[in-house]
């Protein structure tokens, strides 16, 4: 009997997605407000909270430091820190930052939610499906 060496071949690691990602206009709304925050923070935490009408809201919150499981990401200059309890809700969110005639305002265009109220404040998201 012959002995085959099967060694692995090393190879690069796919990178992974980012969960989510800011628009140009969010990003540079994000930078404005940190910079003048009170003092220095280590990004902008993002998350998920049971309530409003549809049951669920987002929650963007300044972060003083990384928790352990926090899923980082880094985008346009801006660091995003994400709850880990909220990344399968917000996995291919793209957050944005729209300006109207009567209001300013972080939008969330995440493809997992399956409805939201009537006046945009809570929504209803599934979990993603990871294949």
């Amino acid at each position: 009997m012959t002995h085959l060496d099967i060694t692995p071949t090393p190879r690069a690691r796919r990178p992974r997605p980012k969960v989510v990602t800011l628009s140009d206009a969010a990003a540079e709304r994000v930078r404005e407000i940190m910079a003048k925050a009170d003092k220095p923070y280590a990004g902008l935490r993002v998350g998920v909270k049971n309530g409003g009408c549809a049951g669920q809201e987002y929650v963007l919150e300044y972060a003083d430091t990384a928790n352990p499981l926090d899923e980082v990401v880094e985008d346009k200059g801006v660091t995003i820190l994400i709850d880990p309890k909220a990344v399968l809700f917000l996995i291919g969110t793209v957050i944005d930052y729209e300006v109207s005639r009567l209001s300013a305002k972080f939008v969330f265009r995440n493809p997992n939610e399956t409805d939201a109220c009537g006046c945009g404040e809570s929504v209803t998201i599934t979990p993603a499906k990871l294949d």
